[in-house]
């Protein structure tokens, strides 16, 4: 079976599956799919080593959201904001006097791979003001702040290592990443939502690795928030990709619209985490 780009743990178990004959179960993994609102929700925990050979990702846990209706659909749009901040405040014990810093991963200027610093500049940011003026904001608004450290490729500088300098500079409890995907089924493409406590690899599913994001390189916990808006052509293509052009990254002719609404979904959803007790429309009057 050729070699299969993805970021998602629920495709590499498929994959998994299928080469082991479509085996019911990997030893290691643990997968369940449920719903919510409408909403299907997929988790695939990795338990042990041969869990994560067996699905090539870290131990720990991965929460899928399919929203297929996401860039169309309030409801849906507004149903994908609280589960987003659900899954979050599962993965991490998040307080009133903790601080998280919020990483936008990707490159502003290539729409497929702007949904991190997208997402940035829509975060009701409080870092500043909780140092300077706490008094003016009450017990549910937690400290925030956020950071777009943009690709190697424009700031010559390893991401991970803005990212590490930063952390022990303000010394926040818990890192969230957000970053653009790449998936094997054209179908999750700009559908799902991929939630991990297990930090990221930017880069990976492109094949373009850089430095982890994780709790090991940083010292602080790493949550993961991502959504695929790119195919290898490979994966979808029924003729041979010239050597040449190979890997050539394919994604949906609205990923301006993709984009924009999936950042808008994501930013809330973590908004709706970090400050508890707010409402989407309270959050939605600060940030809009």
């Amino acid at each position: 079976m050729k070699n299969i780009r993805t970021d998602l743990a629920v495709e590499a178990h498929e994959l998994s599956k299928k080469q082991a004959k479509n085996a019911t179960q990997i030893d290691g993994v643990i997968s369940s799919v449920e719903e919510a609102d409408g909403i299907g929700i997929t988790r695939v925990e990795i338990t042990n080593e041969n869990g994560s050979k067996a699905l090539g990702k870290a131990i720990g846990s991965y929460v899928t959201i399919d929203a297929p209706d996401l860039k169309y659909s309030l409801d849906v749009y507004e149903k994908v904001c609280n589960i987003i901040a659900d899954e979050i405040r599962g993965m991490a014990n998040i307080k009133s006097d903790s601080l998280t810093l919020v990483v936008g991963l990707g490159n502003r200027d290539i729409t497929p791979d702007a949904l991190g610093t997208s997402v940035v500049s829509k975060l009701l940011v409080t870092h500043h003001i909780k140092q300077n003026m706490s008094d003016l904001l009450g017990d549910n608004i937690s400290g925030v702040c956020a950071i777009a450290p943009g690709v190697l490729g424009t700031t010559g500088i390893e991401t991970a290592d803005i990212i590490k300098a930063v952390t022990e500079r303000v010394k926040p409890q818990l890192i969230i990443a957000v970053d653009a995907l790449a998936a094997a089924d054209i179908q999750r493409v700009s559908t799902t939502i991929q939630i991990s406590d297990t930090g990221i690899q930017p880069g990976a599913g492109v094949g373009n690795n850089r430095e982890g994001l994780n709790e090991k390189n940083t010292g602080v916990k790493v949550i993961a928030i991502g959504m695929p808006t790119v195919i290898d052509a490979s994966t979808i293509s029924k003729v041979e990709i010239p050597e040449e052009l190979a890997p050539l990254m394919v994604t949906t002719k609205d990923i301006d619209l993709v984009i924009e609404r999936a950042s808008k979904a994501v930013a809330n959803g973590i908004n709706l985490a970090l400050h508890q007790n707010m409402t989407l429309r309270d959050v939605e009057c600060y940030v809009g």
